[in-house]
C-alpha cells in the first residue's frame, strides 16, 4: 500500500489552523488572486506566510491554488504573483495547484523547481493525460471525478510508480465535466472558471412559457418546479480500503467555502479512519458506526459515492429541496485558556445555562453546561446574541486550546 495523505481545504487561517490541528497531513488554500473560489476569504500574503509557518512546525504541508482557466488580461499578474509567492519569507508553500497549460508555462519560467500538482479543472480522466503531465514536470495530477476507482487503478498501472494521484473523497459534486461550467456566466455574467461560479446548479428550475411559438427556453421540469442539477455529496468515508487498493496518494476534501466546524469534524473523522485503517482492516471496520455518526454531524446534502462505482442515476440527485442537513451550530475555537474560563470569538448565539459540546481533535466529545459567561471587558453576560463578539466562558468541564465549541441544532433554527 502507498501511503495515504489527507488533505484539508482551508478558507481563512483560523480553519487552515483547525485543519491542521484536526488531522491533515496537508492543507490547500487559495491567495487573493487566480484561484477558483473568489468568494472565500482566501490569504493575503502575511496570513499565508503565517499559516505556512504554522504547519510546517507541526509537519503539515500547504499548497496554494492558482488553478483559474487564464485570459490574456491574467498573466502578467500571474507572473508577479508566482514570483511574490517563491519570495516568501521564511519559508514559502509546499507546491501550487495549476490546471491552465499556460499559467503553468509561467510558473515553470518563474519558479523552476516549485513542485506543481494539475487541477482536477484539466479533466484528467486517461493515464495518457497523467504521463503528459509527468513529462512536462508535473509531480501529481488531482483525478477527474467522473473516473470509477478502476479507472484509477488503471492509471496507477500505466504511469511511473514516483507520480502522484489526488482525488476528491468527499464534499459537493459538480453538475459539470470538472467544474468546466458555462452557466453561471450565461445567466449572471459570474465565470465559474474565474473562481466566481453562483452555483445555478443549486437553483430551482420550472415550467416556463413559450418566448416565440415552439420554442421554449432549455430546462423543462413540472409545474411546482424542481432542483434538476442538485446532487447529493461525495462521501467515501465507509470504503477508504477501495481507495487505498485503488493507488491514489492523497484523498482531498472539497470545501474551501466552508467553516472551521465543518473542516474540523471532516477532518477528524478521516484521520481516525485512515489510523485505524493502517492498524488493520478489522480495526477500520469496528469503528464504521462511529465514522457514519461523526461525518453526519457537518453540513450536507445527503451522500453519495459520486462515479466510483459506476455512473450516477437518479438517486444521486435531490430534486425536492437544496437544503443543507445540519446537525450543529457551529460556536468558535478556543483561543486561550486562563484561571479557568475559554477566551473565543463567537460565531453563533448561545446562552449561560446551555449545555454544548467541546469537540477534541482526538476523536472525543465532550458535553459541558455553560456556567458563566463574560465579555472583552470581563463584564458578566447571559448570552451573546451579536456574533464575532469576543468571550470568556466558564465551562463545566475541560477545554484545550484549539478545541472546537458547537451545540447541538434546535428544531426551531
Amino acid at each position: 500500500m502507498r501511503k495515504t495523505e489527507l488533505l484539508i481545504p482551508a478558507s481563512s487561517l483560523e480553519v487552515l489552523k483547525t485543519a491542521v490541528v484536526f488531522g491533515a497531513d496537508a492543507v490547500y488554500i487559495g491567495g487573493e488572486a487566480f484561484g477558483l473560489r473568489a468568494k472565500a476569504k482566501n490569504f493575503s500574503m502575511e496570513e499565508m506566510a503565517e499559516g505556512i509557518a504554522f504547519a510546517h512546525a507541526r509537519n503539515v504541508k500547504v499548497y496554494v491554488t492558482a488553478n483559474i482557466l487564464a485570459h490574456n488580461y491574467d498573466l502578467e499578474g500571474a507572473k508577479a504573483y508566482f514570483a511574490e509567492l517563491r519570495d516568501m519569507k521564511p519559508e514559502t508553500c509546499d507546491a501550487l495547484i495549476i490546471s491552465d497549460p499556460g499559467m503553468f508555462t509561467l510558473a515553470r519560467q518563474v519558479w523552476p523547481e516549485v513542485e506543481i500538482h494539475i487541477s482536477t479543472q484539466a479533466n484528467n480522466t486517461n493515464y495518457l493525460t497523467y504521463r503528459f503531465w509527468w513529462e512536462q514536470g508535473a509531480k501529481r495530477v488531482v483525478s477527474a471525478r467522473e473516473l470509477s476507482l478502476e479507472e484509477i487503478r488503471q492509471i496507477r498501472e500505466h504511469i511511473p510508480e514516483e507520480m502522484e494521484i489526488e482525488s476528491f473523497i468527499h464534499g459537493a459534486m459538480c453538475i459539470s465535466y470538472s467544474g468546466r461550467c458555462l452557466l453561471s456566466n450565461y445567466f449572471t455574467g459570474r465565470d465559474a472558471n474565474h473562481g466566481a461560479c453562483t452555483h445555478p446548479c443549486r437553483w430551482k428550475y420550472a415550467v416556463v412559457e413559450e418566448t416565440r411559438p415552439g420554442e421554449y427556453l432549455p430546462v423543462y421540469e413540472n409545474e411546482r418546479g424542481t432542483y434538476i442539477f442538485n446532487s447529493k455529496d461525495l462521501c467515501m468515508i465507509e470504503h477508504i480500503p477501495a481507495l487505498a487498493e485503488a493507488g491514489i496518494d492523497s484523498l482531498k476534501i472539497e470545501g474551501r467555502m466552508k467553516t472551521a466546524l465543518y473542516v474540523a469534524a471532516v477532518a477528524r473523522t478521516y484521520r481516525k479512519a485512515l489510523d485505524d485503517f493502517a492498524v488493520s482492516r478489522e480495526q477500520y471496520e469496528a469503528n464504521l458506526p462511529w465514522y457514519r455518526s461523526e461525518i453526519s454531524k457537518c453540513t450536507y446534502r445527503q451522500f453519495t459515492t459520486g462515479f466510483y462505482f459506476g455512473k450516477p442515476d437518479e438517486n444521486t440527485q435531490i430534486y425536492d429541496n437544496n437544503t443543507y442537513i445540519n446537525e450543529y451550530v457551529y460556536l468558535g475555537i478556543a483561543e486561550e485558556i486562563k484561571d479557568g474560563l475559554v477566551r473565543f470569538e463567537q460565531k453563533n448565539k448561545f446562552s449561560v445555562g446551555e449545555t454544548i459540546e467541546i469537540m477534541k481533535p482526538d476523536g472525543e466529545n465532550v458535553e459541558v453546561l455553560v456556567e458563566a459567561m463574560y465579555d472583552q471587558d470581563m463584564n458578566p453576560v447571559d448570552s451573546c446574541p451579536h456574533s464575532r463578539q469576543i468571550l470568556w466562558v466558564k465551562l463545566s468541564g475541560q477545554a484545550d486550546r484549539y478545541d472546537l465549541l458547537r451545540r447541538a441544532q434546535t428544531t426551531e433554527e
